[in-house]
């Protein structure tokens, strides 16, 4: 594993070259789907990994007012912070995942997973600090890319399948859902996985 400060200028380095391939400019429609049913805004919602950060601020719009967003990098937070003035700025943080620290009744996987390759970060790592993370009976909610991972190949978005991926969900979670996603995106059609991961 790099680093933070590398890998933090890794990402740095994307946003400046616009080398963002994972950022579709709008909130997904699966997580958008999911969000809709969602009768309680109180509850307190983490997006890591969060980007330019379009659900959260989907999420804000719509009433969400407890919504954090958290990123490695501090450029695509200040676009947000830009785009979304009125958003408090105690709920934009700057900082490494594993290194955070808090309490959430939902966490939104979008694309941050896939940024781990397995040769570097364990994944299990991955799952053990999401259900660190989440309340009792939180729920972790998403989308993941089910391409298959080419050992030895170094371009993110890295990917796997769902059997893989359960191993390490498993031991923290229950697996309310988790099958081929019926309305990813157009180009992302077929390669997506939705979850719904309950907190044990």
């Amino acid at each position: 594993m790099r680093k933070d400060h590398n890998e933090e200028d890794f990402w740095n380095n994307r946003y400046q070259e616009g080398s963002t391939g994972w950022d579709i400019g709008y909130p997904s429609t699966p997580i958008k789907a999911y969000v809709d049913q969602i009768e309680d805004k109180n509850i307190r919602i983490l997006i890591p990994g969060a980007g330019n950060a379009y659900e959260a601020e989907y999420l804000w719009q719509n009433g969400f007012t407890n919504t954090f967003i958290l990123d490695l990098s501090k450029l695509p937070l200040l676009s947000f912070q830009k785009r979304n003035p009125d958003f408090p700025s105690n709920q934009i943080i700057h900082g490494n995942f594993f290194e955070h620290q808090g309490e959430y009744n939902l966490i939104i996987e979008q694309t941050f997973f896939c940024s781990f390759d397995p040769e570097e970060i364990d994944r299990s790592r991955y799952a053990e600090k999401m259900y660190e993370l989440l309340l009792p009976g939180g729920k972790l909610v998403g989308v993941w890319f089910k391409h298959p991972y080419i050992k030895g190949v170094s371009s993110r978005p890295f990917g796997g399948n769902k059997e893989e991926y359960l191993t390490y969900f498993k031991p923290y979670f229950r697996i309310n859902t988790f099958e081929n996603c019926h309305n990813s995106i157009t180009p992302r059609s077929g390669n997506e996985l939705f979850g719904i991961f309950e907190k044990k």
